[in-house]
């Protein structure tokens, strides 16, 4: 167990119901309690919460009788926001320290008790404290430690400016942590390069990696109405306690919502459904996890702002119902379920305008999904004839010919005219 940190520390982690510490948070904690910078990349689900949040709140804790916000967490969504508030309090309840949060959807003469009486720990989203910095309502001349998580999320929704904006504001810290994900790319290691100083860098995962705790499926699907018989089939079959089910836009949640209200007027047991998506004000979105969370809700219809930081005890099954247009977001909804040791299950549907998108993520993955066969909903698309040595479908001579004929305006059999006269 954690040594080194203070025993009200210990005990609540204890009390939360983790019995030993994962391995991102044992590679991180001597040198975040140390004060180095850090670059930590690792899987979601390994506990990097965690990992930075301890020896945080241990530095925190020379500070408790000075308030002033001493520690600041930047994440990209206010999902993610409330649940590392929601763990900080978890882990220094035994403890004097204040927490506090900032984001976005609230109105912002709300949190005038935050700047009035700012506590020693904050996690913000980029863009409301942005705000309150613009209005000088917010003082951030005393944090000594700047963490983001999500680093390359918060670069995917371009907050960059004003993520390097708020770290001038920092003007005392003397540490910087950056978590994330994924792989860090280009743009991710010169991000890092401006904004620590020569960090620890702790990469625990590769994208090679499998989810041991998650099963991958694929199941091939003729249609789009094919795909809802597919999915109402397995919500009505597979042993799950929660469910989120992924799609690529809003129009298509709000669709498949609309269709499953039909559904359940004509049904004995109807499926209590909620939806998430960028639409959905911040009251209606903390309503549909609170009651997610408290099993009013079965299954969640999302698009990928449910996609990453979300974590849900006891979600276990995660339904592409479209296939992810990257690699990354496919991590990350899968990553939703086999969450802390338990096991998960996930399952996309597949037409055949979407297998060259699911064979570049086997790929990406470097592994291959199993294929799921649905006996009583079989459908006539069962995979592509012929395969690439990419992997992917190899297209017809007739279909080839299509698009050539396309781009030079011709049609099949046409006879091709000189241009001169005769």
């Amino acid at each position: 167990m954690f040594t080194q940190l203070d025993d009200r520390l210990v005990q609540a982690f204890k009390d939360a119901g983790f019995e030993r510490p994962t391995r991102v948070q044992i590679e991180t904690l001597e040198a975040a309690l140390d004060g180095d910078d850090l670059f930590v990349c690792a899987q979601t689900g390994s506990g990097k919460t965690g990992a930075y949040l301890l020896p945080t709140l241990e530095r925190l804790l020379a500070y408790e009788d000075k308030p002033a916000i001493r520690a600041l967490v930047l994440v990209p969504t206010r999902e993610l926001a409330q649940q590392v508030l929601k763990h900080a309090k978890l882990f220094a309840r035994l403890t004097p320290l204040k927490l506090g949060h900032i984001g976005g959807g609230t109105d912002i003469h709300k949190q005038t008790e935050i700047i009035q009486s700012p506590p020693h720990f904050l996690v913000a989203t980029p863009g409301r404290l942005s705000e309150l910095l613009a209005r000088e309502l917010l003082d951030l001349s005393q944090v000594n430690t700047l963490i983001l998580d999500e680093a390359d999320r918060l670069l995917d929704m371009g907050f960059s400016d004003e993520i390097m904006a708020i770290a001038s504001h920092c003007s005392q810290r003397e540490q910087t942590q950056l978590y994330s994900a994924t792989l860090a790319n280009k743009q991710l290691r010169k991000f890092g390069d401006d904004l620590l100083s020569d960090p620890k860098v702790i990469t625990l995962n590769k994208i090679s990696d499998k989810h041991q705790s998650i099963k991958q499926q694929i199941v091939f699907a003729d249609d789009k109405a094919h795909k809802l018989k597919l999915l109402c089939w397995l919500l009505d079959n597979e042993n799950y306690r929660r469910c989120l089910v992924f799609c690529n836009t809003i129009e298509q949640v709000d669709q498949l919502n609309s269709q499953f209200q039909k559904l359940n007027a004509t049904r004995e047991e109807e499926i209590k459904i909620g939806t998430l998506h960028g639409s959905c004000d911040q009251k209606k979105r903390n309503l549909v996890m609170s009651k997610f969370r408290r099993d009013q809700l079965k299954v969640v219809l999302a698009t990928d702002i449910a996609a990453r930081g979300l974590d849900v005890e006891g979600l276990d099954l995660v339904i592409n119902f479209d296939m992810p247009r990257l690699g990354e977001h496919y991590l990350h909804r899968v990553g939703r379920t086999g969450r802390a040791g338990e096991s998960g299950l996930a399952i996309s549907l597949i037409m055949a305008p979407e297998y060259n998108l699911m064979s570049g993520i086997e790929r990406y993955l470097k592994q291959k999904f199993e294929r799921r066969k649905i006996k009583p909903l079989e459908g006539h698309y069962k995979g592509p004839k012929k395969l690439k040595s990419s992997g992917k479908a190899a297209g017809s001579k007739k279909k080839k010919q299509k698009k050539k004929n396309a781009k030079t305006g011709s049609r099949p059999g046409a006879v091709k005219k000189s241009g001169k006269h005769s």
